[in-house]
This record gives C-alpha cells, sequence and structure tokens, in this order.
C-alpha cells in the first residue's frame, strides 16, 4: 500500500532538503498524469500540489510508445486523465535485462520524481514494471483519492476536483451535507466512481470485488445504491445481476 511505500522510501530520502512549501506527508505520492501537468512548478526539480511539495510519484497507465538509446530509454505513458507524460529511465543498456523494454499497450507502474527540461515536464524514472493484475489500475486511482483526502482533508476524484462540499452542522450551501453536485449521496458517488474505474472490462465489476473494494461501506448501503444507480440510468448490469458497468 502507499503507506508503506512512504515508510520506505524515507529512509532512501533523509538527506533531502525540505523547501519552503509543506512537504508532502506520502514519500512516494500517488497521482494522475493530469495532476502532475497542472502541479505548480517552483524550480526545475520541485513541484507542489496545493502547497506540499512532491518528492517522489507514482503514476500507473498505458505505454502508448518508447524509444530506446544507449544511455537511457524514453517511454511515453498514459493514464486517460490528460496528455500522455514522457517518462525517462537512465540504463545501461548493455548490462540492463531486455524486459525493461515493454512494448505500447502495456500497462505500468511508474515510480520517480517530476522534472521540467525545457519547459516540458517529465518522470524521471526510479523504477517502472509491467502491471499483471489489471485490478491495480483501479487500486492506484482509489489510492490516488485516498492520498489526497488524507492529506487535503477532503474527498477528490482522480482529477483533483473536489467532489462533496464539506460545510459546519447548520450552515446554508449549494448542496446539502454529504450530497455530490450530481445529486448523489456520498456512498452513490463512490460506488459509481468504482464501477466507472473497472468499465473497461468487458464483464465490468462484480458485486463481489465492488464490495471488496468499498469494503468500509455497509453492504445493504451498497445493494441500496445499485438500486438507485441502475433506476436512474448511471450503471446497467452485463453477463448477469452480480455485474455492473457504468452507462
Amino acid at each position: 500500500m502507499w503507506n508503506q511505500g512512504c515508510s520506505q522510501s524515507s529512509v532512501e530520502t533523509s538527506s533531502y532538503k525540505a523547501a519552503p512549501s509543506k512537504k508532502a506527508h506520502l514519500e512516494i505520492f500517488p497521482c494522475t498524469v493530469s495532476q502532475l501537468l497542472a502541479a505548480d512548478q517552483l524550480t526545475n526539480d520541485c513541484f507542489t500540489i496545493c502547497d506540499c511539495e512532491l518528492n517522489q510519484v507514482s503514476i500507473v497507465g498505458i505505454i502508448r510508445r518508447y524509444a530506446p538509446f544507449v544511455t537511457n530509454v524514453q517511454y511515453s505513458v498514459d493514464d486517460m486523465t490528460g496528455p500522455p507524460l514522457n517518462v525517462k529511465l537512465w540504463v545501461n543498456m548493455e548490462d540492463y535485462p531486455p524486459m525493461i523494454i515493454t512494448s505500447p499497450g502495456t500497462y505500468v507502474k511508474v515510480i520517480g520524481s517530476l522534472r521540467s527540461y525545457s519547459g516540458q515536464r517529465s518522470l524521471l524514472a526510479m523504477t517502472i514494471r509491467r502491471v499483471k493484475d489489471p485490478n491495480e489500475i483501479g487500486s492506484h486511482m482509489l489510492e490516488v483519492v485516498q492520498a489526497h483526502m488524507q492529506l487535503f482533508r477532503k474527498v477528490f476524484d482522480v482529477n483533483m476536483n473536489a467532489t462533496v462540499v464539506l460545510q459546519p452542522e447548520g450552515s446554508s450551501g449549494m448542496h446539502p451535507r454529504g450530497v455530490l453536485p450530481n445529486g448523489l449521496s456520498t456512498v452513490q458517488g463512490q460506488v459509481l466512481h468504482v464501477i466507472k474505474m473497472f468499465s473497461f472490462h468487458d464483464d465490468g465489476i462484480s458485486f463481489h470485488d465492488l464490495g471488496t473494494k468499498l469494503d468500509y461501506i455497509n453492504v445493504r448501503d451498497i445493494r441500496s445504491s445499485l438500486a438507485f444507480l441502475i433506476n436512474e440510468g448511471h450503471i446497467f448490469s452485463t453477463i448477469d445481476e452480480h455485474h455492473f458497468k457504468a452507462a
């Protein structure tokens, strides 16, 4: 999990000098490509999200193209949240295993540091590994949301848009407390969000897997949310009544 990566990498970066901005709580910060492209830039190698400094980040996406060179391999990684991001991995091609050259169409997880060269942002990779389990793609997106919720005490979607208006009791606002701007409850929004992330599967996501991803939500609330979302046309069943995809 990302908190394990945090404790592990904190040892490796113990000599890092703190910048004037707030240091991110997580040493390895789960992100999307769109978040990295929109991050505020302080220097060529220092970026922040909401005044929190990014150290090492992780992304999961599909390789669109790659170019091997004598000293490095350059990838174009796309997670469908924004334009593909350039990723550079420094290697010695004579000593490095050929498996590092992953073909286009392969999903990978990249851990590295965001950099800017001649105004173009790229990710300087420490590690790149192939994603063998498709569930890891959805899990990464959940980690992105969870990391930002814990860091900023708000509820975000994967594009860093606040999805719930957190208001004090008794205060007035455009949306009731716990209700999303689209009229869904918080639980209904979370159920729909997970189903959308797995809608690239032909069968969608099963009720069992949905319950596993949302194990902090009561099963009855998940069932009632599914019934509401089906009735409202947000989702539909696929191979049977226990598999769902977003409309």
